[in-house]
């Protein structure tokens, strides 16, 4: 199994930078495909980025393209979203999530494990 706990949320300016952290427990933590979502009010949850155990292979999704960069450091056992030239259409919580069986995927059912989620707020 894998736990899944994030941090690093909060309120920043539009233009602004924020790094989120996913910490995680669990022996397959390490051969498992680590996930970000997001889900704004009202809206549906949202595929960000994810990233392979390895750390090689990353994916992201069209709106952040660019902007956001997903790292891992198995040693720390340790996810990151940094997130740069932030908008206030990025305002949501944001999911970290697992995926033991390590396809690198968009699609949130293939994910068996989430976190409680972080809160980010960018102001215009």
């Amino acid at each position: 199994q894998v736990q899944l706990v994030e941090s690093g949320g909060g309120l920043v300016q539009a233009g602004g930078s924020l790094r989120l952290s996913c910490a995680a427990s669990g022996r397959t933590f390490r051969t498992a495909t680590i996930g970000w979502f997001r889900q704004a009010p009202r809206k549906e949850r949202e595929f960000v980025a994810a990233i392979r155990w390895s750390g090689a292979s990353s994916y992201y999704g069209d709106s952040v393209k660019g902007r956001f960069t997903i790292s891992r450091d198995n040693a720390k056992n340790t996810v990151y979203l940094q997130m740069n030239s932030l908008k206030p259409e990025d305002t949501a919580v944001y999911y970290c999530a697992g995926d033991i069986n390590g396809a690198l995927s968009p699609r949130i059912g293939e994910y068996e494990y989430w976190g409680q989620g972080t809160q980010v707020t960018v102001s215009s």
